[in-house]
C-alpha cells in the first residue's frame, strides 16, 4: 500500500478514564488513598489526538452514547477538530475505565464497555474507507464479545487501497484466533509493546514499541530496531497511543517508515514525561524536542 494518506478513520473506542495516582497497587482486599485523581477522555481518543496534533485529519467511526460520558467524549473530539461519523446511541452511555498509575509510571486498567462497543450485525458496513485512508483497529474492539467478530470481519475485508493499522493491545491473548488472524493477515502495520508482541508471537523481542510491516509472502513481516530517547517516566498512560498516532501522521506527511518511527519514538518519550492519558505533543512541540536530541 504505497498511496498517499489523507485521513485517519479511527475504528476504535473513545471512552472515559477515571485516573488515580498511587504509590503501588494495594494488596488484594486492601484499600488506599490516591495521591491525586482525574477524569479525562482516553482510550482511542489518545491516538486520534496524537495524529490530529501532527496535522493529520481524523474522523471517529466508533460509537458514543447519551449521558455525561458520551457528552464529555464529543466535547474533546470537537476541541481537537475530530469529526464524528455516527449519531449518539440513545439507549446507552459511553463506557469508562479505572486506571491506577503507580510511582514510576506503570498503569493498570479495569474497563466497563458502553456505547462505544458496536454489537449490531453490519454496524461497520456504512463507514466510508477508501483510497487515501488509514484505518486504525484496536484489540480492545476485537476482544469484545459479540462486537469483536463484526469489527474484525469488516477490517479484514477492507479494500487493498486502504492502509490498515492494527494494535492488538494488552488483551491480545484474549482475542479469539478466528477474529485476530484475519485482521492481522490483512493489516499493513501492527503495533505492540514488548509484552504484547511476546504474547502474540511466543518469542521474546526488543524492549519498547514493536512495529511490524506486512511483507510479500505468507506470514512475512519486516521489523527494524529504531532507538528511542531515554527519559524519566512520570506516567506511561497513552505512550503507545501517541506512538501510533504520530507514526501514521508521519507516513501521511510523506516520511519513510523509519523516519516516521523516529518521530513516533520521540513523541512517546515526551508523552511519558507528562501526567495524563492524552498528553501527546503538538507538531511544534515535537519538532522542538527532536531538535534538542540532535544537538
Amino acid at each position: 500500500m504505497n498511496q498517499p494518506l489523507n485521513r485517519l478513520v479511527f475504528a476504535g473506542e473513545a471512552l472515559v478514564d477515571l485516573l488515580m495516582w498511587i504509590p503501588a497497587l494495594p494488596e488484594r482486599g486492601g484499600d488506599m488513598l490516591a495521591g491525586s485523581s482525574s477524569v479525562q477522555v482516553g482510550g482511542g481518543f489518545n491516538i486520534m489526538a496524537a495524529a490530529a496534533r501532527q496535522g493529520l485529519p481524523v474522523v471517529y467511526a466508533g460509537g458514543h452514547g447519551t449521558g455525561p460520558w458520551g457528552a464529555k467524549v464529543r466535547a474533546v473530539l470537537a476541541a481537537e477538530g475530530i469529526a464524528v461519523l455516527r449519531p449518539p446511541d440513545l439507549d446507552a452511555d459511553t463506557g469508562f475505565d479505572v486506571a491506577l498509575v503507580e510511582d514510576g509510571g506503570e498503569r493498570t486498567f479495569v474497563t466497563s464497555l458502553g456505547a462505544e462497543t458496536l454489537r449490531q450485525p453490519g454496524a461497520w458496513d456504512a463507514i466510508p474507507a477508501g483510497a487515501g485512508d488509514a484505518v486504525y483497529v484496536s484489540g480492545y474492539g476485537l476482544v469484545a464479545p459479540e462486537s469483536g467478530a463484526i469489527l474484525g470481519a469488516w477490517a479484514a475485508a477492507l479494500p487493498a487501497e486502504v492502509l490498515l493499522f492494527v494494535d492488538p493491545g494488552p488483551l491480545v491473548a484474549d482475542i479469539p484466533a478466528a477474529v485476530l488472524r484475519p485482521a492481522l493477515s490483512r493489516c499493513d502495520w501492527w503495533s505492540s509493546n514488548q509484552r504484547e508482541a511476546a504474547l502474540l508471537t511466543g518469542a521474546a523481542g526488543p524492549s519498547g514499541c514493536v512495529l511490524a510491516q506486512r511483507a510479500p509472502g505468507p506470514g512475512a513481516v519486516r521489523i527494524s530496531l529504531i532507538p528511542a530517547p531515554a527519559v524519566v517516566a512520570v506516567d506511561t498512560t497513552g505512550a503507545g497511543d501517541a506512538h501510533a498516532g504520530v507514526f501514521l501522521a508521519g507516513l501521511a506527511a510523506g516520511l519513510r517508515p523509519a523516519a516516521a518511527a523516529h518521530r513516533a519514538n520521540a513523541a512517546a518519550a515526551l508523552t511519558v514525561t507528562r501526567a495524563g492519558p492524552a498528553v501527546s505533543p503538538s507538531r511544534a512541540e515535537l519538532d522542538a524536542f527532536l531538535a534538542t536530541l540532535d544537538e
